[in-house]
């Protein structure tokens, strides 16, 4: 599966768990660290942790394996390591915070197809 294919997987499977305003960054030209960022956010600690679930169940799916997920526990932002993917989910307050759109404002954002 081409990282592209699989991005939109995982934005969809955001979508079913009720992310909000998910955004896809091709970090390609920009970054080492990884060829895409997926940036969404929840409005509170448990609807959080239950997209990031959605998402290692997409990758498990998949046949992808998660290199990490860290800040499950907390919930304010869970960071789910994909490879070539990272997908950054907030709490609301933090996305608002860290703003990574800005921070990484040079990376052209995809349109979310769902």
């Amino acid at each position: 599966m081409q990282n592209k294919e699989l991005v939109d997987l995982v934005a969809k499977a955001c979508d079913d768990k009720r992310a909000e305003d998910i955004v896809i960054m091709d970090m390609k030209n920009v970054s080492l660290i990884a060829d895409y960022f997926l940036i969404c956010e929840g409005t509170n600690e448990r609807q959080v942790q239950a997209i990031a679930r959605g998402v290692k169940d997409i990758a498990n799916e998949q046949d992808i394996d998660v290199k990490r997920m860290e800040g499950f526990d907390q919930a304010r932002w869970i960071l789910v390591d994909l490879g070539d993917i990272v997908c950054h989910i907030f709490h609301r307050e933090e996305r608002n915070y860290y703003n990574l759109e800005k921070l990484w404002g040079d990376a052209p954002q995809l349109e979310v197809k769902l």
